[in-house]
């Protein structure tokens, strides 16, 4: 087997073993009464530590892994569907996004991503789980976007930390 198919075979079971690592922590979240949305977050440090190790293919690899999983195997389908629409998604478009290097571009994009993911959650959501949204959040639909994009601005800030925080401990092999 030669180096560049030994390096391939790693990438593709790192994003395997990833994705499974990210439906556990989904299962929990299915689990736990409260505090799901944190959790669902949290599964998606996975696709991060597969984009960081092992590049992007790996962290889609891994998204994909445990948001395929996650609607076949969870019995609530609203979490697995938030992982694979935007939590799961998002750190590793976020990679491609902040490779631009430019401030002003990325953060639009980001926006854009992240408005999109809203909108298509709001319609999946609504579909699925309140055909009939009750009537403050029909009428209050501004300012319900409003804040849902001052809290993603904050996600994504303290998401990069972490990020930097992980890539700098693996780059030292991880040791303290």
């Amino acid at each position: 087997m030669s180096r560049r198919d030994r390096e391939q075979s790693v990438r593709i079971a790192l994003g395997g073993m990833l994705g499974a690592g990210s439906l556990v922590i989904l299962w929990l979240a299915c689990i736990v009464p409260s505090g799901w949305l944190g959790l669902t977050a949290v599964a998606g440090l996975f696709p991060v530590t597969a984009t960081l190790y092992a590049g992007r293919a790996a962290g889609y690899m891994c998204w994909a892994a445990g948001s395929l999983l996650g609607l076949v195997l969870l019995p609530n389908k609203g979490i697995p569907l938030l992982y694979l629409v935007f939590l799961g998604l998002y750190p590793v478009v976020k990679s491609r996004i902040e490779g631009l290097r430019r401030g002003a571009v990325e953060w639009l994009l980001k926006l854009i991503f992240f408005n999109a993911a809203l909108i298509l959650c709001w319609f999946l959501f609504q579909g699925l789980l309140l055909p009939d949204p009750p009537q403050w959040l029909e009428e209050g639909i501004a300012i319900f976007f409003a804040g849902g994009n001052l809290v993603f601005i904050c996600y994504d800030i303290g998401l990069s930390r972490l990020i930097g925080l992980l890539g700098h401990r693996l780059s030292r092999g991880g040791r303290r």
